[in-house]
């Protein structure tokens, strides 16, 4: 059973998934593989991990580095397993390369960009953080312009909190 929520962020409108117990779904409407671990009956109710979810997001739009992630239980292969849980080490205000998260996988960028893509808890577990070896913005499931907007963000906030952010910032061409 799948319990869903619809939450209303600057970006437009996310839809939320969970078991009762964990969160196992965040896309942006219309973002590539949306959807992708919602198994009937699907149930549009409150739950607890929905409710924790859309705290983090709260926190997250309004420039704050979020608290705590809600529980979460993602499904993929043990590869995407594998890369989604390094993207979860890509600190707040940071980017990686695909090639950085492809020779810590052991693995090729190409299959790292396909594991990212997949990402079923977007912002959450940070794919928007995965970015081309120059730096560029590149393969972002939601759009690269919410790519872009989630980025700044982060920047944005991590420089008002007194976060370090690292030297590629400005690299990477970001305003």
């Amino acid at each position: 059973m799948t319990y869903i929520r619809q939450y209303d962020s600057p970006l437009g409108k996310i839809t939320l998934a969970c078991d009762g117990q964990n969160l196992t779904g965040l896309w942006f409407d219309g973002q590539k593989y949306f959807g992708s671990t919602i198994t009937p009956p699907v149930i549009y109710a409150d739950a607890p991990p929905l409710d924790a979810a859309a705290e983090w997001l709260d926190e997250y739009f309004s420039g704050q580095i979020p608290s705590c992630a809600p529980p979460l239980k993602l499904a993929g292969t043990p590869f995407m397993l594998k890369v989604w849980a390094f993207l979860q080490t890509v600190p707040y205000g940071k980017t990686v390369t695909y090639k950085e998260i492809a020779e810590a996988a052991g693995s090729a960028p190409r299959a790292v960009g396909g594991a990212v893509a997949r990402n079923p808890v977007s912002l959450i577990v940070p794919c928007h953080r995965a970015v081309g070896a120059d730096g560029s913005l590149t393969g972002y499931a939601g759009g690269l312009s919410r790519k872009e907007f989630l980025l700044t963000l982060e920047k944005n906030a991590a420089k008002k909190n007194n976060t370090p952010l690292p030297p590629d910032w400005q690299a990477e061409g970001q305003p």
